[in-house]
């Protein structure tokens, strides 16, 4: 038992190491909740040995969680602060919510498949997490909910970005996206400068899976 601790820790420190901080993943306050939240309890029973690979990981219902490095640069571009109040979109297995939370006041987590939204529940619960709700719904096009956040961050990709998202954000809000079609999509730093002022930072290029939406998917040829 105390070999495949230390193996499951030797993993967790290579993953910090060898992926993310070569990500440009400096922030020693993301770098150490990497290291906190268990990673492999929100991964599929299966699966655990490719907890820390360098891969988007099969969740289930056609749905992924992003690669190590993309949830860390993440979690550092969004600079959530302990007052804030975050929305993220596509909860998933719960782990990108666990990650917010260790940082905000409270995170309103959408997930649009009920069954995996319940095993987030499952998953963030016997994980401790505490300031997370995990609602049901499509919130593909914004999520009024308790409006304005401080942080959004949308965990699949689009191919645009609605501006519901951005009238959504507090003064000083960021939001983290990626917008974008196949082979090439930016993940995108949005800050809210003033009312009707926005200032968009491409951070860096990637492919992620979709977002998950009830809207007709629209086929280009």
């Amino acid at each position: 038992m105390m070999a495949v601790e230390m193996d499951i820790e030797q993993a967790r420190f290579n993953m910090i190491e060898q992926q993310i901080r070569t990500w440009e993943v400096l922030d020693p306050e993301v770098l150490d909740l990497l290291a906190a939240v268990k990673r492999e309890d929100f991964v599929q029973e299966g699966l655990k040995a490719l907890a820390f690979a360098d891969l988007e990981l099969p969740i289930g219902h056609g749905q992924t969680m992003l690669q190590p490095k993309v949830e860390a640069r993440i979690l550092q571009e969004a600079a959530v602060k302990n007052t804030d109040v975050v929305l993220e979109v596509g909860t998933g297995s719960g782990y990108m919510a666990a990650l917010l939370a260790a940082k905000a006041e409270y995170v309103h987590s959408v997930e649009i498949d009920p069954v995996l939204a319940e095993t987030a529940r499952g998953n963030l619960r016997r994980a401790g997490v505490a300031n997370v709700s995990v609602e049901t719904g499509d919130a593909s096009e914004g999520w009024s909910g308790p409006a304005p956040y401080d942080v959004i961050v949308i965990s699949g990709s689009l191919p645009e970005l609605p501006e519901a998202f951005l009238q959504q954000l507090k003064l000083g809000g960021r939001l983290v996206a990626f917008v974008g079609h196949p082979p090439v999509m930016d993940a995108r730093l949005i800050i809210r400068t003033h009312d009707n002022a926005f200032n968009t930072i491409n951070v860096f290029e990637t492919v992620v899976a979709p977002l998950t939406t009830r809207k007709r998917p629209s086929f280009v040829f």
